[in-house]
């Protein structure tokens, strides 16, 4: 039998992988992975991309690379990122496999075995299990509407030394909530007044279906030491596996020699069909498709959750992204109730693992992307009517129990702010 290292035994599996493992019967409505909508990927643009560079670049296409990635997308990322608010040049971009290299590649260049790294809690499932691949100890703040705590986290820092923040601005994932601009400015001035470095994750940046553009985290402090991950994933096609981080040069050096013991470079061939296609492809208007179509999701899904779930649940209702958080009424444990939802052939991710430690076991993540508004509105109906199922099972000393609650309920629906 195979030892393996003792730092393994900190890591678990991902949930979210191994829901999706039961799931993907064709009779489950599933709401579990982050699954953008299949229809609007554009696989024409992208066949076309591929069959130019093989026709015309292939020996380059097809041999190894530069570990920084191709220059041409690394320029179109710099220059594209500059427009969003944060000034970067070609030789501040790292292109990696997926943003979620970039995490791994972060973790594996800053953090030592023992070092505190500050998340929200409920965080990103496959953030914490990279973290914790280099025993990282965790530190969480509090989290709200408007995104993570700065009073909080000013409190953890001047505590104890902290090694990394991780957030994830818009959006989040798991709760959808969007990191407020005064916070964003506020948490830039901590990390450079403390010399922590932030790791600002930003998949769903550019998946806003409502409200005010917010400029990155990265852009508002130049002293602050950020780091800012994006990604193709969400935008383009997940199976390209093609993100990006954008730092400082020495920063990008370090995490370039971390990325050289890992992969030695990302896919050439993707790397330059992406970057011939982006020369002729109009971004901004499949921009613009993706957040009709995801935000008529999104709006399908809080209306019914809204018909179907009984009082004494609450929702955040996000501007953008892929998710709905949920709490289920007093004393309801998800995982439970995923038992019960699995039986009605509809599927969901219980939030307990979104948490580093004392997780919540009311919550769930909803994805809407990947389902068309009547499968949405059929699978929130199995659902809720599971929930109501689990309450009648519970018997009156529930009915009291979620009596307080409802009320804190039918004040957000009508949008009045609880005393």
């Amino acid at each position: 039998m195979i030892e393996l290292a003792r730092r393994m035994s900190c890591v678990q599996a991902s949930a979210i992988r191994e829901i999706l493992k039961v799931t993907e019967r064709a009779d489950v409505l599933s709401f579990a992975g982050g699954l953008p909508a299949p229809e609007a990927f554009p696989a024409g643009a992208l066949a076309r991309a591929h069959a130019d560079v093989l026709a015309n670049d292939a020996a380059a296409a097809l041999q190894y690379g530069p570990t920084e990635g191709f220059g041409p997308l690394r320029a179109w990322v710099a220059e594209r990122m500059t427009g969003r608010g944060l000034p970067a040049a070609p030789g501040q971009v790292l292109i990696t496999a997926g943003s979620q290299q970039g995490i791994d590649l972060v973790g594996k260049a800053l953090i030592d075995p023992g070092d505190t790294v500050v998340v929200e809690a409920p965080s990103y499932l496959a953030a914490l299990q990279s973290f914790s691949t280099y025993e990282a100890r965790f530190e969480t703040v509090e989290t709200d509407d408007d995104g993570m705590s700065a009073d909080a986290l000013e409190r953890v820092l001047l505590a104890r030394r902290v090694r990394l923040i991780y957030l994830v601005p818009n959006f989040q994932n798991p709760r959808g909530t969007t990191l407020s601009l005064e916070r964003r400015a506020r948490i830039a001035r901590l990390a450079a007044q403390h010399g922590v470095t932030v790791l600002e994750d930003d998949p769903y940046g550019e998946l806003r279906y409502r409200g005010p553009t917010l400029p990155p985290v990265a852009g508002l402090d130049p002293d602050a030491p950020v780091i800012h991950l994006g990604t193709f994933s969400k935008t383009l096609a997940p199976g390209l596996r093609l993100g990006y981080a954008v730092a400082d040069e020495r920063t990008i050096r370090a995490l370039t020699i971390a990325k050289q013991a890992a992969d030695l470079h990302t896919a050439s061939l993707t790397q330059r069909a992406v970057a011939r296609m982006l020369e002729t492809f109009d971004y901004d208007a499949h921009l613009g498709r993706l957040r009709l179509l995801y935000g008529e999701r999104l709006d399908a899904m809080l209306s019914s959750i809204e018909r179907s779930f009984p009082e004494g649940t609450a929702w955040t209702r996000p501007e953008g992204g892929l998710f709905v958080w949920m709490r289920l009424p007093c004393g309801m444990d998800a995982q439970d109730l995923f038992v019960d939802a699995m039986r009605e052939r509809v599927a969901f991710v219980p939030g307990a693992p979104f948490y580093p430690g004392d997780p919540c076991r009311e919550t769930l993540r909803l994805n809407f992307s990947n389902r068309p508004p009547l499968a949405i509105a059929e699978g929130m109906a199995r659902l809720g009517a599971c929930v109501e199922g689990r309450l009648r099972e519970a018997g009156p000393e529930r009915q009291v129990a979620v009596a307080a609650p409802s009320l804190l309920t039918m004040w957000a629906r009508r949008g009045v702010k609880a005393p």
